[in-house]
């Protein structure tokens, strides 16, 4: 009795284990994927083609974008035909049809807020990539989510010696500038390495292209940090007077704005001054934004002014003024200039025209409208709002400020927005017909 009971006892344990592990995707055969890819929309299906070479070859394979795009085709006239074109050329209508409902969601589309509190202290900067965001500011820690399941993935502590000035983020690691100095995370293991503190004045802003990463300075200066060699490299002189935005284009061209409303543009192999560009506000810039498909580069000012450049020509191609007073972020959706995001103090979501600066949209949080999602993949409970649009002439002044908390950043994605607060939330603004 004794030998049996013991010889029969693991079995169930044993049989629990194997109910309980979790099935992996990688267990699914291409049918059954390709079954799951034919319930999604065209949006969607397009989202899932980026996740990973695996699934992008099960959906080309499967041949659902052509019959997907077959289906509402009709938005390129009802004459076309697509297997009259190559590969090639459907793919890129398919991309255009894409971005074609991205900006007339944006435009005119249904509005829907979810809201949580990421972060005890403010949040004053974000960074969304394939549909993760980072986001940090006052407090002592920057916090990767995941935008579709408002989940807080990861946590990157910073060091006590300093505050966090500025950050961005690639598929394996974590870049931030903390006082005058650059931490580098891993993104799997979260170790940190931290530079020895720049001996510089105070730094402002940071951007980076592997393997380098690029600091700002108030004394017009930028400093280029060596990640490999972990050493500080070179000195670009840039401007008279602080830099307080930078960007980088593709090409290795570094784009600084000024607080005295100039933007030099540095080439970066040589360290040389390629062109100095000045726009009529001398309030200083705030943020920068720069499409590398067609060269045109989109800044903010503090006086609440907008300017798009051409790079190619070095031509500015309109300036505008798009918001009552300072801009803190202007964004687009990466290689996309079909509509841009506008955010800053006043709160209110902007939607402008890149062609002209002109007004598309205006979005606020209809208070009124409140379901609470109870979601355990947070860190706080996460709130659903309806957005209101409103027209361009209202009194924004005379709205409660609950519902237009200013907007400290911003991030454009397909079909949706996440913007950063200075109380601490995440609000993710997602359209649809």
């Amino acid at each position: 009795m004794d030998q049996s009971t013991s010889t029969a006892g693991p079995t169930p344990s044993n049989k629990r284990r194997n109910v309980s592990s979790p099935t992996r995707i990688q267990a699914l055969n291409d049918d059954i994927m390709c079954t799951v890819f034919s319930f999604l929309g065209f949006i969607h299906l397009i989202r899932c083609t980026a996740v990973c070479k695996s699934w992008n070859k099960v959906i080309d394979k499967s041949k659902l974008l052509e019959i997907l795009y077959r289906e509402q085709r009709e938005i390129f006239g009802g004459d076309f035909d697509i297997f009259t074109s190559s590969e090639g050329t459907w793919k890129s209508k398919i991309q255009n049809l894409a971005i074609s409902q991205h900006r007339s969601t944006l435009h005119a589309g249904s509005v829907d807020i979810y809201q949580w509190k990421g972060h005890s202290d403010g949040i004053d900067k974000c960074k969304m990539k394939n549909g993760l965001v980072l986001t940090g500011g006052r407090g002592k820690v920057m916090r990767l989510w995941s935008v579709e399941r408002y989940k807080c993935l990861a946590e990157y502590n910073l060091p006590q010696t300093g505050y966090l000035k500025d950050f961005n983020f690639d598929e394996s690691k974590v870049v931030a500038l903390v006082r005058n100095q650059i931490c580098l995370w891993k993104r799997d293991e979260r170790s940190i390495f931290s530079s020895k503190s720049g001996h510089f004045p105070k730094s402002s802003c940071m951007c980076y292209v592997d393997p380098e990463a690029i600091v700002g300075c108030e004394d017009g200066r930028a400093r280029v940090f060596d990640m490999y060699g972990r050493k500080w490299s070179r000195i670009i002189k840039m401007h008279n007077g602080p830099i307080t935005c930078l960007s980088v284009s593709d090409d290795q061209l570094l784009i600084g704005g000024s607080s005295f409303g100039h933007i030099s543009l540095s080439d970066l192999s040589s360290d040389q001054q390629v062109a100095t560009l000045k726009t009529n506000d001398f309030a200083g810039l705030t943020t920068l934004c720069y499409n590398s498909r067609s060269h045109i580069l989109f800044s903010g000012s503090r006086s609440g002014r907008a300017s798009s450049w051409d790079l190619r020509m070095m031509k500015q191609l309109w300036e505008a003024r798009v918001s009552p007073n300072l801009i803190s972020s202007i964004q687009h959706m990466r290689d996309d200039i079909s509509i841009l995001a506008v955010g800053g103090v006043d709160g209110v979501l902007r939607f402008v025209d890149p062609q002209n600066g002109g007004f598309m949209s205006n979005c606020i949080i209809y208070e009124s409208s409140r379901k609470i999602i109870h979601s355990e993949t947070s860190l706080s409970t996460v709130t659903r709002k309806k957005g209101l649009r409103v027209s361009e002439d209202a009194r924004f002044d005379l709205m409660p400020r609950i519902s237009r908390p200013s907007i400290s950043c911003l991030a454009v994605g397909m079909q949706k927005v996440v913007t950063t607060h200075a109380d601490g939330y995440i609000r993710v603004w997602k359209f649809s017909k």
